[in-house]
C-alpha cells in the first residue's frame, strides 16, 4: 500500500487518466500505476492559423445542422471560421466558454441549456458530455499509438472541477461524463486548487521542500479562465494534507480581463462593426482572442509606452464601411490621441488603457484573499501557491507580491499545468487528502414535538432503558440506530423525521405535516414546531474523509422514500426556512422487496469529507446494502 506521501501509487487501476475541463482552455494527462510520476500530456494540439502548438486545446464544440457532434478545440474554431468564410456556417452551431453556467447556479438541472456564440440553445448536458466524450476518445487514441495491450476499463479517470462548485455543478459533471461513456465507479473529481496543492508536494523542486515541512499552512490560489478558487492546506506527519479553511473564492478568472478587452474595442470600433467582423471576418475574429490571451501574459506593472496588438485590416476596413467615419478622427473624438495609435495592421495602446482591462478582476481577488487571511485560524498562513492559466500572468504576480508583502507568493513551473498534473496523482493516492473543511450545513427538516408527560414516570424509564440497551448502535449526534422509539432531543421533546406527503418517518414514527410551515402548535400538552433543522455536519468544521453520519428511516410507502435534504450557510440554522438554507436535493431509496413498511426499515448513511458527498443505504431486516445518491438536479 502506497503511503500518503509517496510518489507510488495505491490505484488498482493500470493507468490513471485526468480531464483538466476549463472554462477556456482543455487537456488531458496520465501516467502508468507502475511509474505513477511519468505523467504524459498531450503534446500537439495545432491552433492551425498561428502555427501554435498548445499543451491545452479551446473548451469549444462544434456541431453540425444536424446537430451532431463534429469536432472540439482549435479544430473546432477553425473549422467554423472556414465555414464562416465561405458562408457555409449556416444551421452549424459553436459552443465556447459554457463551464460557466454550472458556477453558482442554484436553478442547475438537467433541462438547463447553454447557448452557442450566436444565441442558439442547446441542452447543456448535451453539450458538456460531447466535450467529454471527445477528450476520451483522443486520449484512448493516443494511448493506442503508443502502447499495446490497454482497455478501457483500465483506466481510472479523474475530472477536474472548481472547489467552490456546488453539489448540483459536481453532480452535473458526474452525470454528463456518464453520459459520455465513462463508467461512473472508475471516475473520482478533483478539486482544481486541491490537485495544483498535491503536485506542489510532489514534484521534486526547491517548491516542494518550501512546502513540505510538518505544519506547513499555505494558501493555493487557482487563477483559470472562469473563476479564482481557493483553499488552504496544512501539511501533516504522515505526509497528507488537511483543509483548514472552507474552499472559496468567485467569478475573477482571466475572462474578466479578455471581456474589457472586447469591451473597449467594441467601444472604440462600435457594436455594429463588430458584429460583422466576428460574422464575416471569423477566422480574424479568433486570432485577436488567442492573440491576447498570450499576449496579457507577459503585461508587468513596469511596463511602460504603448502595447502592440494585432488586428485585422478588415476590421477597420468594416469600421469606415459600417461607420462612415474615419478611425483617426474617431480616437481624437475620443481625447485618445496620445494613447492610440495605428499602424498598418497594428493596434498600439498606452499600457495605462491594458491595465484598466485589469483592476477589477485583480482587486477583487486580492481583497477576497486578504479578507480570508485577517481570520484569526489564517495567522500562521505564510506561503500563497499561485497556479492556473491566470495566475501565470505577470500582472497579476505583480500585484499580489505588491499587497500581501508579508507573505510569500510562490508560481510553480508551468503554473497553468498544475492542477492537470496534480489530478492525475490524486487518482493515483485518492488519499492523500486527510480532511476538508465543510462548505455548508447539511441536514434535514424534523418535526419537533415538546411533550412533558409523555417523557416523564414510567415513559422515561422505558426511553432510558431502550437508549441503554442499544447504546453501541449510536451515532455521535446520540441517534438510536434501531427501531425503538423516537430520538429524544432533551428532557422534555422528541423529535421526527418528516418528508412531501407523508413519505416517511424517522423511528417508525407518522407525523402529520399537514399545517403550514415553521408552525408550532399546542394540542393537549404538546407543543410542535415544524421545518426544523436537524443537522448532519456544520459549515466551516474539518471533516475527515470518510466520515459517516448514520439515520435510520422507516418507510410510509413500501416501494421507496424521498427524503428532501437541506444545506445552510449559516453554522447552526433553526428552521430550514431560514434565509440562507435552500434544499439541496432529494435522497431516493427504492426498496427492491419486502411487503411491509416495517420491512424496509433502513439505515441511510451520508459519508462526507470526500470531493463528493457519498450516501449509503442498507435494508436493516435483510442487510442488503447499496450506494444512492441525494439527486440534486431535479
Amino acid at each position: 500500500m502506497a503511503g500518503k506521501g509517496s510518489t507510488t501509487s495505491s490505484s488498482s487501476h493500470l493507468l490513471v487518466a485526468a480531464f483538466d475541463f476549463g472554462t477556456t482552455y482543455s487537456g488531458y494527462a496520465f501516467s502508468f500505476r507502475d511509474d505513477p510520476m511519468k505523467i504524459q500530456t498531450n503534446q500537439g494540439w495545432n491552433a492551425g492559423s498561428e502555427k501554435l502548438i498548445s499543451l491545452k486545446t479551446p473548451t469549444c464544440v462544434l456541431l453540425r445542422p444536424n446537430k451532431q457532434f463534429d469536432s472540439f478545440g482549435f479544430e473546432a474554431e477553425n473549422k467554423y471560421a472556414d465555414l464562416a468564410e465561405d458562408n457555409k456556417h449556416h444551421g452549424w452551431m459553436l459552443f465556447k466558454r459554457f463551464k460557466m453556467l454550472l458556477h453558482n447556479n442554484d436553478g442547475l438541472n438537467r433541462a438547463s441549456t447553454v447557448e452557442d456564440i450566436n444565441g442558439k440553445s442547446m441542452p447543456a448536458m448535451q453539450i458538456f458530455s460531447m466535450a467529454i466524450g471527445f477528450l476520451r476518445d483522443h486520449l484512448l487514441k493516443a494511448l493506442n499509438a503508443q502502447t499495446v495491450g490497454v482497455n478501457e476499463n483500465d483506466l481510472q479517470y479523474v475530472i477536474t472541477v472548481p472547489a467552490i462548485w456546488n453539489d448540483n455543478a459536481k453532480q452535473f459533471m458526474r452525470e454528463a461524463a456518464t453520459e459520455a461513456g465513462l463508467d461512473s465507479s472508475r471516475l473520482k473529481l478533483s478539486l482544481e486548487p486541491e490537485a495544483a496543492s498535491i503536485w506542489c508536494q510532489t514534484v521534486t523542486t526547491d517548491l516542494k521542500k518550501s512546502l513540505s515541512d510538518v505544519g506547513c499552512q499555505y494558501m493555493v490560489v487557482d487563477l483559470g479562465g472562469g473563476t479564482a478558487d481557493i483553499s488552504v492546506h496544512e501539511k501533516k506527519a504522515d505526509g497528507s494534507l488537511k483543509e483548514i479553511h472552507k474552499a472559496s473564492g468567485g467569478p475573477w478568472g482571466g475572462t474578466a480581463v479578455d471581456k474589457n478587452y472586447f469591451d473597449w474595442l467594441t467601444n472604440l470600433f462600435g457594436q455594429r462593426t463588430m458584429e460583422r467582423f466576428k460574422r464575416e471576418q471569423m477566422a480574424d475574429y479568433f486570432d485577436v482572442q488567442r492573440e491576447f490571451e498570450l499576449k496579457k501574459r507577459n503585461i508587468m506593472t513596469d511596463t511602460t509606452g504603448k502595447i502592440t496588438f494585432r488586428l485585422s485590416a478588415s476590421l477597420r476596413e468594416i469600421y469606415e464601411e459600417a461607420e462612415g467615419a474615419n478611425l483617426k478622427r474617431k480616437v481624437a473624438d475620443m481625447s485618445l490621441n496620445d494613447k492610440v495609435t495605428f499602424t498598418s495592421d497594428k493596434l498600439r495602446l498606452d499600457v495605462s488603457i491594458v491595465r484598466g482591462w485589469f483592476r477589477v478582476p485583480i482587486n477583487e481577488i486580492i481583497v477576497h484573499m486578504k479578507n480570508l487571511l485577517a481570520e484569526e485560524k489564517m495567522k500562521n498562513v505564510k506561503k500563497i501557491l499561485l497556479v492556473g492559466g491566470f495566475g501565470e500572468c505577470q500582472l497579476v504576480q505583480e500585484n499580489l507580491r505588491s499587497q500581501l508583502q508579508n507573505k510569500t507568493v510562490i508560481v510553480p513551473n508551468e503554473a497553468g499545468l498544475a492542477v492537470l498534473k496534480g489530478a492525475v496523482r490524486f487518482g493515483h493516492l485518492p488519499n492523500i487528502v486527510s480532511s476538508r473543511v465543510m462548505k455548508y450545513t447539511y441536514g434535514v427538516a424534523v418535526v419537533v414535538v415538546n411533550d412533558s408527560d409523555s417523557q416523564s414516570g414510567s415513559d422515561a424509564e422505558n426511553k432510558s432503558s431502550d437508549d441503554d440497551e442499544h447504546c453501541d448502535d449510536s451515532d455521535s449526534d446520540g441517534y438510536d440506530q434501531h427501531n425503538s422509539l423516537t430520538y429524544q432531543e432533551d428532557n422534555n421533546s422528541v423529535v421526527h423525521i418528516f418528508g412531501d406527503n407523508d413519505q416517511y418517518s424517522y423511528h417508525g414514527e407518522l407525523v402529520d405535516d399537514n399545517k403550514s410551515s415553521s408552525e408550532e402548535e399546542s394540542n393537549d400538552d404538546k407543543s410542535v414546531v415544524d421545518d426544523v433543522f436537524d443537522k448532519f455536519v456544520e459549515t466551516g468544521e474539518e471533516i475527515p474523509v470518510g466520515h459517516e453520519v448514520k439515520r435510520v428511516y422507516t418507510p410510509m410507502n413500501p416501494d421507496c422514500v424521498e427524503i428532501p435534504v437541506y444545506c445552510s450557510s449559516d453554522p447552526d440554522p433553526e428552521l430550514v426556512t431560514d434565509p440562507g438554507c435552500k434544499k439541496l436535493g432529494v435522497l431516493s431509496i427504492d426498496f427492491p422487496d419486502g411487503v411491509t413498511c416495517e420491512d424496509n426499515e433502513n439505515e441511510v448513511t451520508l459519508i462526507f469529507g470526500d470531493t463528493e458527498l457519498i450516501v449509503k443505504a442498507k435494508i436493516l431486516r435483510t442487510g442488503l446494502e447499496f450506494f444512492t445518491i441525494i439527486d440534486c438536479l431535479k
